[in-house]
Formats: C-alpha cells, sequence, structure tokens
C-alpha cells in the first residue's frame, strides 16, 4: 500500500489553514478515489458546536454527498492525523480500503488532543466506564430489527 505525498500535503494544508483562519481544530482530510479528489474535510468542531465534526467525518459526509451514496467502496482518506476512535470506526463503516495519516495519536495529545482516555473506557467493563451506561426495556429492543428483517424494501448496508 503506498499514499501519495500530494493528498497528504493537501490534508495538512487543510489542518493549517483551518486553524490559521480561526475556523477549527489543527486537522484535515482529503479522501480519494482513482487518483482524484472526492471530497475534504476540515475539523469544525467549534464552528458548529458539533462534537462530531471532525475532518475525517466531515470528509465523509462531504464524499457520500458528491457521489450520492453512503459506501466510499473504492476510497482511500489522507488525514493530517492519526484518527480517534469515531473516525476510525466512520471510515470503516463507509468501507474506505485504505488510511494514510501524517501525525500521530501522541502528537495530537502532546497539542492538548488526547484520545487515549477513549482506548481506555472501551475496555473497561460497562459498569466501570465514566459515563454509566444501562439496559432499559430489553424486551422491547429487537422490535426495530424484526421490522427492518421483514422490510422488504430496504437497503442493506
Amino acid at each position: 500500500m503506498q499514499g501519495n505525498p500530494e493528498f497528504m500535503k493537501q490534508a495538512i494544508e487543510l489542518a493549517t489553514e483551518n486553524v490559521t483562519s480561526g475556523r477549527g481544530g489543527p486537522f484535515g482530510a482529503v479522501i480519494v478515489r482513482d487518483g482524484q479528489v472526492i471530497a475534504t474535510g476540515a475539523n469544525q468542531v467549534t464552528a458548529t458546536n458539533d462534537p462530531t465534526a471532525h475532518a475525517e467525518v466531515t470528509a465523509i459526509r462531504n464524499a457520500c454527498r458528491a457521489l450520492g451514496d453512503f459506501s466510499l467502496a473504492g476510497c482511500v482518506i489522507y488525514t493530517s492525523c492519526e484518527p480517534c476512535p469515531m473516525c476510525l470506526a466512520a471510515i470503516y463503516w463507509s468501507r474506505m480500503e485504505a488510511v494514510f495519516y501524517s501525525a500521530t495519536a501522541s502528537d495530537a495529545a502532546a497539542a492538548g488532543f488526547d484520545d487515549a482516555f477513549l482506548y481506555e473506557e472501551m475496555r473497561k467493563d460497562l459498569g466501570e466506564r465514566t459515563v454509566p451506561e444501562k439496559r432499559m426495556l430489553a424486551e422491547h429492543g429487537a422490535e426495530s430489527f424484526d421490522a427492518w428483517r421483514k422490510f422488504v424494501a430496504r437497503v442493506d448496508y
């Protein structure tokens, strides 16, 4: 697997411009298919008051809109920094084929963006996590899945 340095430079430039323009955090992402940029994204968490508006998620949303599809199969993402757990999950859900990154999670932590606690939380038992989780109405929990299985016009993903 070999990436294209020009696309990585573009992701890093997006991240840097996002900071210097005052629009958001130091993260940028570029999604590419067949050597063509499909979409880009920069961190917009504070600009939009949306904690999920990380560069990778923003780029994924833009790419899906541009392609008219929820699947980004055949695409790769260039991101200025190693993806956090949320972004990595979104990359997997979108079915991209590869991730190229420049800065590491340690670099991000040194700048105040430390997501190590999220990895630690995921390893804990439910009852030990910082944000409590409790199952409710278990007897009704599968109703929506039953409806999904019966829905003939569903679009599987």
